[in-house]
């Protein structure tokens, strides 16, 4: 079974997501071999980094590194959820999130970081595990998510530029490049 996931055209996201797809190379027709790689820049990085590294914060009031991190494992998590929702055809609307609730609730900020790294690379293998399983009318199906109509297909390419994202934040604001 082939899992070709083509990039996403606007109607398949929120037009909101489009500032992070943009952050996906356009020469790049694989979104799960991106979340691979991406995955593993991610663990190999992380490793390198020390508690205090962890703890870092850019400005008060800003997520430390380690809440950084918590708030990507969190995203996938409810991103791959709709993509599962979705693809099994499930009708019902699924809410939105809001990161700042989230971010405020999760503990991230007080955990190791070693632990947030191994956490995002479970998850990670976990998720491309799942995508890889959704045949063609899976990966096509709509569904709604925060109002939106959304494609299950579309979900590795937004994780991706989602993540890439927050990467950049990660180099350009706290001088840490992953």
């Amino acid at each position: 079974m082939t899992t070709a996931y083509p990039r996403p055209v606007p109607g398949d996201y929120h037009p909101y997501h489009q500032r992070y797809l943009d952050l996906v190379p356009a020469g790049e027709a694989d979104a799960l071999a991106c979340l691979r790689r991406q995955g593993l820049a991610i663990m190999e990085g992380f490793k390198k980094l020390d508690e205090q590294a962890g703890d870092h914060r850019y400005a008060p009031g800003k997520w430390s590194v380690k809440e950084v991190l918590g708030h990507l494992v969190d995203t996938e998590r409810v991103f791959v959820f709709r993509a599962l929702w979705i693809a099994r055809g499930e009708p019902n609307e699924q809410p939105g999130m809001d990161e700042v609730v989230w971010g405020a609730n999760s503990n991230a900020g007080r955990r190791r970081l070693d632990e947030l790294w191994r956490e995002h690379h479970v998850a990670r293998t976990d998720h491309l595990r799942l995508l890889r399983s959704f045949d063609t009318a899976a990966r096509a199906r709509r569904g709604r998510a925060n109002g939106v109509e959304l494609t299950a297909a579309a979900v590795p390419w937004l994780i991706a530029g989602h993540e890439r994202h927050h990467l950049d934040v990660l180099r350009e604001r706290y001088g840490i490049a992953i």
